[in-house]
């Protein structure tokens, strides 16, 4: 008892358990069934996609239509669910006339979101805490404006925000939130 012999048979015993262990699991990963249709379901889950909108956007369709359109906030959230739901992707929508509001929802964004669709309205052009809070979503984010921000006063010409961004969309009207959220899908599926 307890010589070399029973030493390395035991040795080997462990060495072919873990070699039949490791044949076994690889053969596991790449024939399971169960285990493909997992894959396949991750891949079928839609892109959770937060809408962001700033303040004053709740007014859309009667504050100042000649420069924002007559579409209401309530309908271009309404277009968006629809493209959103051909693109496999799911929109969840929040609006604040408050920077903190807007600060939290970035934050809470990091525990369910994919991308995010962002106008932050006239906080666009000083609003660092937003920045920062963008910067710390982690997330791609597409700063969006219905009006060409360019081609209106000076003080609208800046945005602090749109270099910590994917990417800008502005000057469309409601195109400019539908041509973000078909970008975002196309960068979430590169």
């Amino acid at each position: 008892m307890g010589n070399a012999g029973e030493a390395t048979g035991r040795s080997v015993n462990v060495v072919e358990i873990e070699l039949v262990f490791v044949h076994v699991l690889t053969v596991t990963v790449a024939m399971s069934p169960p285990l493909q249709d997992a894959a396949r379901t991750v891949e079928a889950m839609p892109h959770q996609i937060l809408v962001l909108n700033g303040p004053n956007l709740n007014l859309l369709g009667a504050r100042e239509p000649e420069v924002y359109g007559s579409d209401t906030l309530d309908g271009i959230v309404d277009e968006l669910v629809a493209r959103a739901n051909e693109r496999n992707a799911e929109i969840r929508h929040v609006q604040s006339n408050h920077e903190g509001g807007l600060i939290d929802a970035l934050h809470d964004a990091r525990m369910w979101a994919d991308a995010v669709i962002f106008n932050p309205g006239a906080f666009t052009h000083y609003s660092i805490a937003l920045r920062d809070a963008v910067v710390a979503s982690e997330l791609p984010v597409v700063e969006t404006h219905l009006s060409n921000v360019h081609a209106r006063e000076e003080f609208r010409h800046h945005s602090v925000i749109s270099a910590v961004c994917l990417g800008v969309v502005l000057g469309f009207g409601t195109q400019s939130y539908l041509a973000a959220l078909d970008s975002l899908i196309r960068h979430l599926e590169a």
